[in-house]
């Protein structure tokens, strides 16, 4: 097996603690070692849902077909010990950018963050609107999609621990495409008034959040330096 269905599952263990992205292999390393069961949740990407492990197709057979699915929910994107916001501080050590952060800080951070539950098909930010706010994909599936002559281009895929609109931070201009989501989602969304506040009175916490933004931001620019030296030497080809 191979791409999105093997690879990005959670594992939720029982001492309430988020493992992963893990791939499909590792996961049936851990069944085999007894460190997951039938009854352990498990985050699965391809349909951005929570499912016991016995219930995940790609695990059914390590399983007994006497497994019956349990009557309590399983736990949200964020886990089961939840905070006046319904998340798990801990759980949003999945987020890359967040994961250098403690739990005391990550505590900290969910005071300057809106939880947003947003239903399929649901428009988080569009295109011309003035941006004055950045998004973190906790859970689900987006698509940023850009319209121009009539015509609408998806640019590209957003899940888990991705996250947009962090220029809109700085410079308050106009979003320049849409995000649709693709399934039900949740998202931290960060305003910039209190991005401002973060800076403020939680350097301790800004500091470690502007170098993660920092650092995808490098990323993307040095992608797009790449992308475009190779159209530049493949225009000089084909002349």
């Amino acid at each position: 097996m191979s791409g999105k269905s093997t690879f990005g599952f959670i594992v939720w263990d029982i001492e309430k603690t988020a493992h992963g992205p893990l791939d499909l292999n590792t996961i049936i390393s851990w069944i085999k070692e007894k460190r997951v069961n039938a009854e352990t949740w498990i985050f699965v990407p391809k349909m951005a849902i929570w499912q016991r492990a016995a219930q995940v197709p790609e695990l059914m057979m390590f399983f007994g077909a006497g497994f019956k699915e349990p009557e309590t929910p399983g736990p949200s994107a964020m886990a089961a010990v939840e905070n006046v916001k319904g998340i798990d501080p801990r759980g949003l050590r999945r987020l890359k950018i967040l994961a250098g952060m403690t739990d005391e800080q990550l505590e900290r951070f969910l005071e300057f963050v809106e939880v947003m539950r947003v239903p399929h098909w649901a428009t988080i930010v569009k295109q011309g609107d003035r941006g004055d706010a950045m998004y973190l994909v906790v859970e689900g599936e987006l698509s940023v999609r850009m319209k121009s002559s009539g015509a609408e281009t998806v640019l590209a895929k957003l899940s888990m621990g991705d996250f947009f609109g962090d220029i809109s931070l700085f410079d308050h201009g106009p979003r320049s495409a849409d995000v649709i989501a693709d399934s039900s989602s949740i998202l931290l969304k960060i305003s910039a008034a209190s991005f401002a506040e973060l800076g403020r009175t939680a350097p301790d916490l800004a500091t470690p959040f502007l170098m993660a933004i920092g650092r995808t931001l490098t990323a993307r620019i040095r992608a797009g330096n790449k992308h475009h030296a190779e159209a530049v030497q493949f225009a000089r080809l084909a002349g």
